[in-house]
């Protein structure tokens, strides 16, 4: 694995400041919650540092690297391409970072909308993504930051239920894998209890 300087210095050149600020506090509470789950830092820091590689990506640009590396959309994808932010991300890590992780890819895919299932390092960036000490207008984000150093699986269902709540409030498009993920942790937590 690479030094992190060295991406840390590449993604300084490709984002904005606000979105590289955002990046380290990604790359930073990734690294906390890895080391309270007993997670490899390191991958979690790469992971957190690389995960909006493709934030800054002009839509129509997103688009088409969907297109040409057939990487499936949905409807509300190409509608609302900044949605896609998080897929061409993990093709962005691959091909222009270098990165072979396989765990780190698709942690970076599914760091928005999560997905059924996620592996300890899914869960540690999608909820770091959230929690970051720049995140400030969230709803309930001081009790989930604290949920999130005890249990990730009830952190993750409660983030999705506040994201689905937020975007069915503002009657925005709804990814449906965002609702997909919500329903399998909330069934999944009715069938432990």
């Amino acid at each position: 694995m690479k030094s992190l300087e060295k991406y840390e210095k590449k993604l300084q050149r490709d984002m904005d400041k606000d979105r590289y600020q955002h990046t380290l506090g990604v790359m930073y509470t990734s690294a906390s919650l890895a080391m309270a789950y007993h997670y490899d830092v390191k991958q979690a820091m790469l992971a957190g540092l690389l995960h909006d590689c493709a934030k800054c990506v002009p839509h129509e640009k997103k688009l088409e690297l969907c297109r040409k590396n057939h990487i499936e959309t949905t409807p509300i994808e190409r509608e609302n391409p900044f949605l896609l932010h998080a897929k061409v991300g993990a093709l962005l890590a691959r091909k222009k970072y270098d990165v072979k992780d396989q765990e780190i890819l698709h942690a970076i895919a599914v760091h928005t909308t999560g997905c059924p299932d996620m592996n300890t390092l899914d869960m540690i960036l999608f909820v770091a993504d959230y929690i970051e000490p720049g995140r400030d207008k969230a709803q309930n984000l001081s009790e989930i930051r604290e949920m999130a150093f005890q249990n990730l699986e009830l952190t993750v269902e409660k983030i999705l239920s506040d994201t689905l709540h937020y975007l069915n409030e503002k009657s925005g498009g709804i990814d449906p894998m965002t609702e997909i993920t919500y329903e399998y942790y909330k069934n999944r937590r009715k069938l432990v209890v």
